[in-house]
């Protein structure tokens, strides 16, 4: 039998059937048993309102939702990420469609867009007022599911934003979840900043891939086994996507008055000084992540 198999036992109310699943997931190991029960359930019973879901806990189980109750639950149980099973991740307000094509939007990236915000509106300072399609050009290198450009697009409607990414599914994904926003972004295919070559970037924006190969193996197995391996290794250590994006510079007419990359622990200081040998940055940013790691890095050209 299945080790992973969850099965809902009879007669029991929805808060009794969140407390089953919560134990058999913490019996196989699954971390925040509880909170992934409660996003699973508020899924599977169709109960986005928070109102609703306290209201209806106390009330049977829905026979007809059980099938699929104890299908996510098996899944989460085998290690799957419940963004997977339920097929979406919030991202800075917005709601983006997620599979395993792409990376899980995470919340430290919320941290990257803010910060090319406040430092593109120092850049541009009438950025929040400018007309429609006047503002900076700006370019997401790797976007997955198109998270940055998609919040950069909703924060600054009047900047031109593009993104790319090397993988076909993966641009699929982003082009139906800006189109499903009505958001304006072009998707270009192609590696890093290959697509963008004899384009203008006032600014580029990347979460590339950072983990260092021979770590991937020790990953928490929902990253390890789920998300796309492609969007996770970076190279012998983690640098290689950084070294790449800054050689590829010349095939841009000018390097792009702003930076920003998203980074693993611990890469902080060489990443920035690949950007201070790199010479085209008079101010070199390190931004923290919630838990005060520094996990992105800023160049931006002040004098124009």
């Amino acid at each position: 039998m299945n080790k992973h198999k969850f099965r809902l036992s009879e007669g029991m109310t929805i808060i009794e059937a969140r407390k089953e699943a919560s134990s058999f997931l913490a019996s196989h190991g699954v971390a925040e048993p509880e909170s992934n029960a409660e996003l699973l359930l508020k899924h599977v019973l169709e109960l986005k309102n928070g109102a609703a879901y306290l209201l209806a806990l106390r009330t049977p189980f829905p026979a007809d939702r059980k099938e699929a109750w104890e299908e996510a639950i098996s899944r989460k149980a085998a290690g799957e990420p419940a963004q997977y099973i339920i097929g979406e991740q919030e991202f800075y307000g917005l709601t983006f469609r997620v599979t395993p094509e792409v990376l899980i939007p995470r919340p430290e990236t919320e941290l990257l867009v803010e910060a090319i915000v406040r430092e593109a509106d120092r850049l541009w300072p009438a950025g929040g007022n400018l007309p429609a399609g006047s503002g900076p050009l700006v370019a997401d290198i790797g976007t997955g599911s198109g998270a940055i450009a998609a919040a950069l697009a909703s924060l600054r409607p009047s900047w031109r934003i593009t993104a790319s990414d090397i993988s076909p599914g993966a641009l699929a994904v982003a082009g139906a979840n800006v189109r499903r926003l009505g958001l304006a972004v072009e998707f270009k295919q192609g590696n890093l900043l290959e697509p963008f070559a004899d384009m203008a970037l006032d600014i580029v924006v990347s979460n590339p891939p950072y983990i260092p190969a021979e770590t991937i193996p020790h990953l928490q197995p929902e990253v390890r086994d789920y998300e796309p391996r492609g969007a996770l290794d970076g190279g012998p250590d983690g640098l290689v996507p950084y070294r790449i994006m800054l050689a590829q510079l010349p095939l841009l007419p000018a390097p792009p008055r702003l930076i920003g990359f998203e980074l693993g622990m611990g890469q902080a200081g060489e990443v920035a000084e690949l950007l201070r040998q790199a010479g085209h940055w008079d101010r070199i940013l390190t931004i923290p992540d919630l838990a005060g790691i520094d996990r992105h890095v800023l160049g931006a050209k002040t004098v124009h």
